[in-house]
């Protein structure tokens, strides 16, 4: 953000103060600023009215004045902010997403980098597993570069496997993506994800409640779980174990009125399990990107770019492996009694199927088809 004047640069002090002061969380400060105001008036309150809130503890915090530390940390949080395409936004800002202000417990600050303007579009959440399948990286790349294209900005988590899938096909459409993190913005995690952050800062946005230099504390992934779910109309859960933390997500859409989508997968994978038991409980089954944008009003699906054809089995030999072998996950033994193949044969045509894209090995030697 560009800081206009001393006073925009003295109540940002303020709000950044506020939120750093030792005791005071979003509930508390929400608490605090429904009963004075903005957080100068806070400041500026008296001990007793301030203890008719908060415990004493975080009364005297409020009022001592900010130690040298703090000063320096303020400072640094400034510098950042003045910086071209980092902005932070307040409660009390005109640009702060409706849709957070509309949930339980809408973050006080949001540290933005990008295009802050992507969190108040249609939004369209992708989460699923971090050790996700290659069918599942390609169906999340897939669905969301479809959603991108009809113009749903799509927001995930920048998390290794599905997350990372969902932003990459999100940058290739006119929504372009959004990223929601758990550690300070300053900070990249996982540091695989770094060019992918880059991109993201200057084609999409970065956004999180913590404070500069805030490390991956896993307290609070679970959290920034509802600032996903939040800016979205709904959440597609991709690939999910049972008790996968996109649940969580999951959980938090339905109870902030979101609608819940999942892609439904083999009855024998265990990344299935959690998108079966969230279809169990209601939430809507996906088969295609269309099914997505019937469902958030008949948004118009815009025309893909012209793409390779998928590469195609070199020889009748495997297109017959590869009928023997179905669409369930299945273990080499199995598919040397279906197809008749000794074990050499089979593992040599397996091997040249998996480097042709047309079958993944999964864990415990057992190998599937990828549509």
């Amino acid at each position: 953000m560009t800081i206009a004047n001393l006073n925009d640069a003295a109540e940002l002090r303020d709000w950044i103060r506020f939120m750093q002061t030792d005791g005071v969380g979003v509930e508390m400060a929400r608490r605090l600023l429904s009963t004075f105001g903005l957080p100068g008036d806070i400041f500026s309150a008296g001990f007793d009215e301030l203890r008719a809130i908060v415990p004493e503890r975080i009364a005297r915090a409020l009022l001592q004045a900010p130690t040298a530390m703090m000063q320096n940390r303020l400072e640094q949080t400034l510098d950042w902010a003045a910086q071209p395409g980092h902005r932070i936004l307040t409660l009390a800002d005109a640009g702060y997403p409706q849709a957070l202000l509309n949930i339980a417990d809408p973050p006080v600050l949001l540290y933005t980098k990008g295009r802050d303007q992507l969190l108040s579009a249609t939004s369209l959440a992708v989460v699923g597993s971090r050790n996700a399948t290659v069918q599942g990286i390609q169906n999340a790349e897939r669905f969301s570069e479809a959603a991108s294209r009809a113009a749903l900005t799509v927001v995930s988590g920048l998390a290794l496997g599905i997350d990372a899938a969902a932003h990459h096909g999100g940058l290739r459409g006119i929504g372009s993506s959004v990223a929601v993190i758990g550690t300070g913005i300053d900070i990249v995690y996982p540091m695989r994800n770094r060019a992918l952050a880059q991109r993201l800062a200057e084609e999409g946005c970065i956004v999180s409640e913590y404070p500069l230099g805030m490390p991956p504390v896993a307290a609070n992934f679970p959290r920034r779980n509802r600032i996903i779910s939040g800016l979205a109309r709904a959440v597609l859960v991709v690939e999910a174990a049972a008790q996968s933390g996109s649940l969580i997500t999951a959980r938090t859409a339905a109870e902030q009125g979101r609608d819940v989508f999942a892609i439904p997968g083999s009855i024998h994978s265990p990344l299935s399990k959690g998108c079966h038991q969230l279809i169990k409980q209601g939430a809507k089954l996906i088969e295609s990107a269309q099914d997505i944008l019937e469902e958030l009003g008949k948004l118009p699906l815009l025309a893909r770019p012209p793409q390779a054809p998928a590469v195609a089995p070199a020889n009748d030999a495997a297109d017959a492996l590869l009928r023997a072998m179905g669409f369930d996950p299945v273990d080499a033994d199995v598919l040397s009694l279906r197809s008749g193949l000794d074990a050499a044969v089979l593992s040599e045509r397996l091997l040249a199927l998996e480097l042709d894209g047309a079958v993944e090995c999964l864990p415990g030697g057992r190998y599937r088809r990828v549509n």
